[in-house]
């Protein structure tokens, strides 16, 4: 599994405290997604199960650590939700707990990674609780979240909290520049679309992608030029709609930022004469509101099931077309 540079400092701070014996049986990683995670969990698996570990890292060389090279270590547990299902029911969870208070296969320590807990339904989760409170000997859970809004208080609170923090810039911008060639401002741009979390930035620059964004920009433009707003249909219907819709939302927040002078705190930096366009086309009230309703947009087409995509966009383009004239 890809290691990066900005899990290392994580990575010793969470081995060093079962090092000291202050470890939690549960932690639960709070990350961004984007953010590599899945790498810090597998690392830190390997060190619990590790029969012979060498400081900080896992020898690599004993039995325990080559089943986890091979993928197939019998006390390595993950727990998520089964193909095509986007919920963890509680069967699974049981099913997990009853081989928990089984012995080792590897007679050392028994790991359970659950990716995102917020898939879990709330029977699942009642059903995980008493485990997590009392688990059974040498038994720890590595829980990942996203949101940890969605989850029960119950089970944040038998978890110890650990919020994998973002990098900064600099260090971001150069890891990857050197996976792709792109300009210092497109990385600069690419990571503040991406809330700083440097893999999400990175597809974002894939060739294919970053052009998708340019055509959308380049679409805007010529619709603002023109007031017909509704030619922007054929760029946002697509199923990234989500996407291509923060991508837009970022842009008349840019505008707003650039109509009160306060450019340098900006997102886009490679579409600067466009923010310059937007702005100069709405008033500030005016572009709260676009913003406002094409938040409302997008949450309508996360959210609500067999919705017309269509035309709920059209609908909103419309409305943003009046609102010009």
């Amino acid at each position: 599994m890809t290691w990066y540079p900005w899990l290392s400092g994580p990575y010793r701070q969470l081995v060093g405290q079962y090092q000291s014996g202050r470890g939690h049986h549960a932690v639960l990683v709070h990350a961004a997604n984007g953010m590599g995670d899945e790498a810090l969990i597998y690392g830190l698996s390997r060190w619990l199960l590790c029969h012979h570990q060498a400081g900080e890292k896992s020898c690599g060389n004993c039995h325990s650590c080559q089943l986890m090279i091979a993928g197939n270590h019998p006390d390595w547990h993950v727990l998520s939700p089964e193909k095509g299902k986007n919920s963890l029911g509680v069967e699974p969870v049981r099913q997990l707990i009853e081989t928990l208070y089984n012995y080792s296969q590897q007679g050392g320590a028994k790991v359970v990674w659950l990716p995102q807990a917020e898939l879990l339904t709330e029977a699942a989760a009642n059903a995980l609780l008493k485990t997590l409170e009392e688990p059974p000997a040498k038994t720890y859970f590595l829980i990942g979240c996203r949101e940890t809004s969605g989850l029960l208080a119950t089970l944040r609170s038998r978890c110890f909290y650990w919020r994998l923090p973002i990098p900064d810039d600099a260090p971001a911008a150069q890891w990857i520049g050197r996976q792709l060639s792109a300009t210092p401002v497109a990385i600069k741009t690419a990571l503040r679309l991406s809330n700083g979390t440097p893999l999400a930035a990175l597809e974002l620059l894939q060739p294919e992608r970053w052009k998708q964004r340019t055509d959308l920009c380049q679409q805007l433009s010529n619709s603002c030029q023109q007031r017909d707003m509704l030619s922007l249909l054929a760029q946002l219907n697509h199923d990234d709609v989500a996407a291509r819709l923060q991508w837009l939302c970022s842009l008349l927040l840019d505008a707003i930022k650039w109509q009160q002078n306060a450019g340098q705190f900006i997102i886009n930096h490679d579409q600067q004469l466009l923010i310059a366009q937007i702005a100069g086309l709405q008033s500030n009230d005016s572009l709260q509101k676009s913003v406002q309703a094409w938040m409302h947009c997008r949450q309508q087409l996360l959210t609500i099931i067999g919705v017309n995509r269509e035309l709920i966009l059209t609908e909103q383009l419309l409305e943003w077309d009046l609102s010009l004239r």
